[in-house]
């Protein structure tokens, strides 16, 4: 996220729960910039009430689990520390920030101050007084203004500057982390009451490490390779002259793609450059997330092999995989990508001259890819797109999958058996145009990775077309065959009025 993006805050939420601190110090050597710890009392209207009632505990505890963790490894002074989860006053602001949180959440009061009241019906869109519906008549009854979060985060400061003055301290940062200051109050003749030990929520860890946030993240993408592409393909991004390179890669390279297409974006939008303007080829082992995020008119060609995310979120880019040039071995009986390939990708394609691990294709919503053998659950959560698979798939092929059309070379016969079979329906592939479509993205993938597998069945097309199965979700293919239905009424109608 830092590389496609250097500007960015990254930050990562976590449910408050026991254990939560231990997570958060991950986070923190991850270099993400803001950790939000969320309170078990907040959350959406349209929350299912075992999770209102079970998911996750109050934001104290959880946010001085973490600070202690944090602070315990050193962590602590590199990042800033949110809360939120039914923070309503001055005082909820003040507690919060003595277990350590420098920033703070409000939603639920935010919302009941441009009125708001609590119906829990947010995924209805039946909200009664407008807040959260697109149903027109319930939206008049909306009356919330900006002047009235204006007013209540005005008067929340004054409360919070109020208490700073009675605690007798000049800002907020000298009371963040400060647990000392925390007193219990007397006891009010409750035996219960009196058995809560507050010792280990109000622990201080004394280290001499900082309590609260003092230097920035080092990121360490100074000198990733793309800062090197970037000063090479100059003209590519600037003048969009066409550009072609050529680069050894290591697995210690990672995100290799992401700052180049963050940099293009930023200057053309999700247009990109003109097709095949920035052409570069790597040698080597790739690390992960290899060609994430890539944008159209940036075409990256692998020989050797790639880790883990490969072409993670792709964005219209083109991505080749294939063995080296020498090597003797059967690529399409060889891994030669690791797991979670062209997850969320939304447009652009993928050509793999080998196998590759699980989960490929998983959230694809526009992407092409041709691969030469998947693990389990391929193309789970699919929502558009075209995947083809000319080899073996692991078990759980299709789970969840809404959109797009999926090809598998069926050899051995017994794909039924993986396939899920819950939202999808297996056929043959007999109309023209899919045939048509499958013929050329096989054409494609022998264009760009050069496949002997490709080449074989492109040679015997009506032999090899009969063993493919063709995977489409039930309810894709209505709206297929309606959008069919409807080219063909308007076809005749303007048939009708032209004679």
């Amino acid at each position: 996220m830092k590389n496609v993006n250097p500007k960015a805050k990254i930050s990562v939420k976590l449910v408050a729960e026991s254990g939560v601190g231990t997570i958060a110090a991950g986070v923190a050597k991850a270099k993400a910039d803001l950790i939000t710890i969320s309170g078990a009392e907040g959350g959406t209207g349209a929350s299912p009430a075992s999770s209102i009632r079970y998911a996750g505990i109050s934001p104290e505890l959880g946010l001085s689990e973490t600070q202690q963790t944090l602070v315990l490894n050193g962590l602590r002074g590199q990042v800033v520390l949110q809360v939120d989860g039914q923070l309503k006053s001055g005082r909820d602001v003040v507690l919060m920030a003595m277990l350590g949180a420098e920033e703070f959440g409000f939603a639920t009061s935010a919302l009941i101050v441009l009125g708001c009241v609590m119906m829990r019906k947010c995924h209805q869109n039946t909200c009664p007084v407008g807040v959260a519906t697109q149903n027109e008549e319930l939206r008049k009854r909306f009356h919330g203004r900006a002047e009235y979060l204006v007013n209540f985060f005005t008067f929340l400061a004054q409360e919070v500057r109020e208490w700073l003055a009675e605690i007798g301290v000049e800002k907020l940062d000298d009371i963040i982390g400060r647990t000392d200051l925390i007193v219990r109050k007397p006891s009010d003749g409750i035996k219960k009451h009196d058995l809560l030990a507050f010792d280990k929520m109000l622990a201080r860890v004394n280290n001499d490490a900082a309590i609260r946030h003092v230097i920035d993240q080092q990121h360490g993408i100074e000198e990733v390779k793309d800062r090197e592409i970037l000063r090479a393909a100059a003209d590519a991004v600037k003048s969009q002259k066409e550009v072609s390179l050529e680069y050894a890669i290591a697995n210690t390279d990672r995100a290799v793609g992401a700052m180049l297409s963050g940099t293009i974006a930023q200057k053309y939008g999700a247009t990109g450059l003109p097709s095949d303007t920035l052409n570069i080829k790597f040698k080597g082992s790739a690390g992960q997330s290899f060609g994430a995020f890539l944008v159209p008119g940036v075409s990256f060609k692998l020989e050797g092999e790639a880790n883990d995310y490969l072409g993670k979120g792709l964005s219209g880019g083109r991505i080749a995989v294939l063995p080296p040039v020498r090597s003797n071995f059967e690529a399409e009986k060889n891994t030669i990508a690791g797991n979670t390939l062209l997850y969320g990708a939304t447009s652009g394609e993928v050509y793999i001259n080998g196998r590759v691990g699980e989960r490929f294709a998983v959230r694809n919503s526009g992407a092409i890819a041709v691969v030469e053998g998947v693990g389990d659950h391929c193309c789970e959560y699919m929502t558009g797109g075209r995947v083809a698979v000319l080899g073996p798939t692991g078990r759980n092929f299709a789970a969840g999958m809404s959109g797009g059309v999926a090809y598998v070379w069926n050899r051995e016969g017994n794909f039924d058996y993986f396939c899920n079979m819950e939202m999808v329906e297996l056929s043959l592939i007999e109309e023209a145009s899919y045939r048509k479509e499958l013929h050329e993205l096989i054409r494609q993938h022998y264009l760009y990775t050069g496949s002997k597998l490709a080449r074989t069945m492109l040679d015997d097309w009506n032999r090899y077309v009969d063993e493919f199965i063709q995977i489409v979700p039930i309810e894709y293919k209505k709206v297929l065959q309606e959008e069919q239905m409807q080219k063909l009424q308007q076809k005749i109608a303007d048939m009708q009025r032209d004679y």
